[in-house]
């Protein structure tokens, strides 16, 4: 016999971005908890609005399975002494096993004899195993907490009521003063409450109280509503899915409505109407013959009763919006750029590190020392340096000061208004990017300078005043930035050797008097090492095999890009026939020379036998050749070494007692070990 089982935790609304993840967590640990418990259960399917969290399962076991387990205790000689006598270790095994020492066997393994228990465990009913739950309500997390009356427990927001039901019968439980029943709240102007008979009346018995409980059903239902309006107004809609996402966690029973605003508004760019409408509002906005309308779609938490007003009211709410971005529009054309960037020196980047215009002038230095590495000239040199020196000026200005998520895109819009090459004004939105782990990355040249010079100039200053996260710990968010750091890098297959790269820059910065008196210098192990983390992160992304990161991450260059190729070029060949032979012969050159490395110069005349010698020719070919970055020619190139490299080891002793010997042989390892080491290490790469 099977069962459905309904459990609702009804509360006060929650913030719309909770509600996704926080009915994912719960189904998840429930069915953890059902797992964990032997309970056998079929599909969990999901429901949640604003207001509450909601699981029913079908096809739910009557009881528990039952268990049969043999399980081992110590060894005969520990649980009896010599007369036969039951020891303390053995009862208290049985005792915690819930059994007595009269259950003991004993089985022999590798010719030990051990005791063993045989438990045979029946099934509880599912109704004394489902209680539990309420301990997985507890504990589910949340990004934020509250706490309630004088209460010392906390949670998203205030449970005012829980259904718990196995088909038509109550499961007891009880948080706080909320016990568990069949009551549960229909929508909060519309609906009643309703008391249900059974688990399985949930969902027509909500919609009947106006509460559409399946989120992809009201989901689809506002998709639909919208649709019918674009098409009745000849609109077309751009149906945001992280906004209709949002919209849909924020109504029970909704209705979508077209509303307008006067025509004038639209001479602010577009970017400001969008995020007045999206950002502020949660509205749709419309476009037709790809430009925007004085228009705009709402979804409301209700029924068309009153419909008008309700519109009227949103009106009048974006008016006021936009009657602000217009104003903020005119007055920040009144101020030059110079303007701008002059008053950033008043502006704090951080109380440890300096203002935001010394921000930019450390970022000029870098971004004149990438543009040289790149080979960038002429005027895309020109615009990267011009981007470089007012790429921040829109912080202070009285649009972004209102809404601040416009950053960079109102620094673009002005400095087009103010005569900036496009090349500049599309720099200065890019260099934010990428915004998140997957985010985009930015489409030109000198927007990649730009982005990449900011992160690394706020990597270097923040671990200069050793604010270096730890843990989970990372207020300024430089994991982010140095992923987006290392993402920009391999996209664009910039050579980026981070040590070099920081001496060329602290060098620069002491030359321009830039430092403010910081120390970048004692941390730069640490920001070389942060680094390598987000390289192994990143290729962990792209499914490299561990074994493999961990070898090129040990690259002694730390370069960005040749840790990437090298894994590239590693896993390519991961599955040629010789892979095991050249990795077990370049990985003990590895070993041996990093163990003992020797410098100096090889000296032929010390070779004793014919190995030596073709060693010593196969490498000096091998280095002749040899290019500059990593490479599949190089690999191939030392691949071809395994034969010569075999023979090498077959045919002498390393460790020759004659010390002058044994020194030549060092040296000559040591010599094919740089050229490895552009692998990285190698010696870590696992081969069966």
């Amino acid at each position: 016999m099977t069962h459905n089982y309904l459990l609702e935790i009804g509360l006060e609304d929650m913030p719309a971005h909770v509600v996704t993840p926080s009915l994912k967590q719960l189904a998840d640990k429930t069915a953890a908890y059902l797992t964990d418990n032997h309970i056998n259960f079929g599909k969990i399917t999901q429901y949640a609005t604003p207001r509450r969290l909601a699981l029913l399962i079908s096809d739910l076991a009557d009881k528990q399975d039952d268990i049969e387990e043999d399980v081992k205790g110590p060894a005969k000689k520990i649980a009896q002494d010599a007369e036969g006598n039951w020891s303390k270790a053995a009862i208290g095994f049985t005792h915690g096993q819930g059994m007595t020492v009269d259950d003991i066997t004993f089985r022999e393994i590798k010719g030990v004899e051990y005791v063993y228990l045989h438990k045979a465990i029946a099934g509880q009913p599912v109704s004394e195993i489902l209680p539990g739950l309420i301990d997985v309500v507890k504990h589910l997390t949340f990004p934020t907490r509250m706490h309630w009356g004088s209460t010392a427990f906390e949670y998203i927001r205030p449970i005012h009521w829980i259904v718990s039901l196995l088909d038509d019968q109550i499961v007891p439980m009880q948080l706080l003063d909320v016990e568990a029943g069949r009551v549960t709240e229909g929508h909060r102007f519309l609906g009643r409450q309703v008391t249900l008979k059974q688990a399985t009346d949930y969902v027509d018995a909500l919609y009947a109280e106006k509460v559409i409980v399946d989120p992809a059903q009201r989901k689809q239902l506002i998709a639909d509503q919208i649709d019918a309006i674009a098409k009745d107004n000849d609109w077309h809609i751009d149906l945001d899915a992280d906004l209709l996402e949002e919209v849909n966690n924020l109504v029970e029973w909704p209705t979508a409505f077209a509303g307008s605003f006067d025509a004038k508004y639209l001479a602010i760019p577009d970017a400001v109407l969008i995020t007045s409408m999206k950002e502020n509002q949660r509205y749709f906005y419309a476009t037709k013959n790809g430009e925007m309308v004085n228009a705009f779609i709402g979804v409301r938490n209700g029924n068309r009763e009153f419909l008008d007003n309700v519109i009227a009211g949103n009106e009048k709410v974006l008016t006021a919006r936009l009657e602000d971005a217009a104003f903020f529009y005119a007055e920040d054309q009144k101020k030059t750029i110079a303007d701008y960037v002059e008053r950033l020196r008043t502006v704090s980047f951080h109380d440890k590190i300096g203002s935001m215009h010394d921000k930019m002038m450390r970022v000029q230095t870098i971004a004149d020392l990438l543009a040289k590495r790149v080979g960038l000239d002429g005027a895309d040199r020109d615009h990267l340096h011009r981007a470089a020196e007012i790429y921040k000026f829109d912080l202070v200005t009285g649009m972004v000061g209102e809404f601040a998520e416009l950053q960079g895109v109102m620094g673009r819009q002005y400095a087009l208004l103010a005569g900036e090459d496009p090349a500049v004004a599309q720099a200065i939105e890019e260099h934010y990017q990428p915004i998140s782990a997957d985010g985009d990355l930015p489409a030109s040249q000198i927007g990649t300078l730009l982005a990449i010079a900011d992160k690394l100039d706020s990597l270097l200053s923040f671990f200069a005043v050793n604010l270096i996260p730890s843990g989970s710990n990372d207020p300024y968010a430089l994991r982010r930035q140095a992923y987006g750091i290392v993402r920009m890098v391999a996209a664009n297959h910039m050579a980026f050797s981070v040590p070099e790269l920081q001496e060329d820059i602290v060098e620069a910065w002491n030359e321009a008097n830039q430092t403010n008196g910081l120390d970048y210098v004692t941390n730069q192990g640490a920001v070389t090492d942060f680094m390598r983390d987000r390289v192994k992160q990143y290729l962990q992304s792209q499914k490299s095999r561990h074994d493999i990161i961990d070898a090129v991450s040990g690259m002694p260059t730390a370069d960005v890009s040749a840790m990437i190729d090298g894994a590239k070029i590693l896993e390519a060949h991961s599955h040629d026939d010789n892979f095991k032979a050249v990795i077990e012969a370049l990985g003990r050159v590895i070993r041996i020379s990093d163990k003992d490395p020797e410098n100096g110069v090889v000296d032929s005349r010390l070779f004793e036998n014919e190995s030596e010698e073709a060693l010593s020719r196969a490498v000096e070919t091998v280095s002749d050749n040899f290019d500059a970055q990593v490479s599949d020619a190089n690999y191939l190139a030392l691949a071809g070494l395994e034969g010569v490299i075999t023979t090498y080891f077959t045919d002498n002793m390393i460790m020759a007692e004659d010390l002058t010997v044994r020194h030549n042989r060092l040296v000559q390892l040591t010599h094919l070990a740089s050229l490895i080491h552009q692998f990285g290490n190698i010696a870590e790469i696992i081969v069966k």
